[in-house]
């Protein structure tokens, strides 16, 4: 596009892009300089150079690899994207298997509904399900005296609620994959006296598995990083968004920030390692 613009509209374009850029880094960019500033203010003025926020042991610069208490929310924000990827991709190939290979009444209302957690807000979402599991957890007290604690806000329903709309981004993914696959392999191999599983997990899911990691990829992230369903749901163990965000209310160190620059390294090593995975499919003729 930018070969194609000439004189003022280039230049234009050129400042505009820049400008976008500078909009996307600064902040980040500061939120990294701070975390390496010998003040227990994430503000100015400069102090001096300094790693206490990675590795402080004593108050007030209590560095993040000896805080336990963000150490720990770390750990629950871990577990929580690791079951909710998972839970994600087996939902999502079921969905994607479901929506692509097969035809059945009512196959576009479905979809429609599948797509329904991308437009509502995650504080709504995150409302409806406390709302929905608190009254069929007093419910069934009420009626039969069985106490479900897991859904009472807590880990459980956390990972439930962030699945919820997390299996619907993964089985675009997935769908966009599935919708160029040749089911005419899959039929070979059925031929050839394979059961449809195994014709599946020999044929199908290596075809599917870049997609797959993709999708895992962003199962995560969003996973780790999300806020608002999170903090609808939360229960005594925080994971790390809302530790984070506890902190700020009290007023921390700039011990969040060399969280946040650890995270932005993670997630940067992360989405890389994905790229490199998926350079090397070769490109079907």
């Amino acid at each position: 596009m930018l070969h194609q613009l000439r004189g003022p509209a280039k230049s234009a374009y050129v400042s505009y892009m820049l400008l976008f850029l500078l909009f996307l880094a600064l902040p980040l960019t500061v939120v990294a300089v701070f975390a390496f500033n010998d003040s227990v203010f994430a503000a100015l003025p400069w102090q001096r150079f300094t790693l206490d926020w990675f590795i402080g042991q004593e108050e007030p610069k209590l560095g993040i690899f000896y805080d336990q208490g963000l150490l720990s929310s770390i750990g629950v924000s871990a577990m929580i994207a690791c079951l909710v990827t998972l839970f994600s991709l087996l939902l999502a190939t079921a969905n994607a298997w479901l929506f692509v290979r097969f035809d059945f009444p009512g196959k576009n209302w479905l979809y429609i509904g599948l797509l329904l957690p991308l437009v509502i807000p995650g504080v709504i979402l995150g409302v409806a399900i406390l709302v929905a599991s608190s009254g069929l957890a007093n419910s069934l007290e009420n009626t039969i005296g069985w106490d479900l604690q897991w859904l009472r806000p807590g880990f459980v329903l956390v990972v439930l609620g962030q699945v919820a709309f997390i299996t619907t981004i993964a089985t675009l993914v997935v769908i966009a994959r599935l919708r160029k696959f040749d089911f005419s392999l899959e039929e070979a191999a059925l031929n050839l006296g394979a059961s449809p599983w195994v014709a599946f997990v020999t044929v199908v899911l290596p075809f599917l598995s870049p997609a797959l990691i993709g999708a895992a990829v962003v199962s995560f992230l969003m996973s780790f990083e999300n806020f608002n369903t999170t903090l609808m749901l939360v229960g005594s163990d925080a994971p790390l968004t809302i530790a984070m965000y506890d902190r700020l209310r009290e007023g921390s160190t700039p011990v969040l920030n060399a969280v946040s620059l650890l995270l932005m390294l993670g997630s940067g090593v992360v989405a890389l390692l994905s790229m490199l995975l998926n350079s090397d499919e070769k490109p079907s003729s």
